[in-house]
């Protein structure tokens, strides 16, 4: 680790855990984690309402998640870095585990 005391990845790492910190967010990934995906093919599949996942999407692309390429009409969304997806699913597992005794 290099910068200050060597935190600086801490720092980054920190940031994309409070972009992912919203539990339709970790929805929104673990879709995109299937493919590229339009807001209204999101919408579908989670049940809520466009707004919604249209502000979602906007915080995850400011954290640098998600990115949009425009398709017709429509911007189809896609996870930046696959490693998110596995940040996502491996959170999602141990969430689940915590369930059982």
């Amino acid at each position: 680790m290099t910068g200050r005391n060597g935190y600086d990845a801490y720092e980054g790492a920190g940031e994309l855990l409070r972009a992912l910190a919203a539990p339709i967010r970790l929805a929104i990934v673990s879709e995109l984690a299937q493919g590229e995906r339009c807001v209204h093919e999101l919408v579908e599949q989670l049940g809520a309402p466009q707004p919604l996942v249209s502000q979602h999407l906007r915080v995850l692309r400011g954290a640098g998640v998600v990115r949009g390429s425009r398709r017709g009409r429509e911007i189809a969304y896609a996870l930046v870095d696959e490693h998110v997806a596995h940040i996502v699913a491996d959170a999602v597992s141990h969430a689940g585990e915590g369930t059982r005794t």
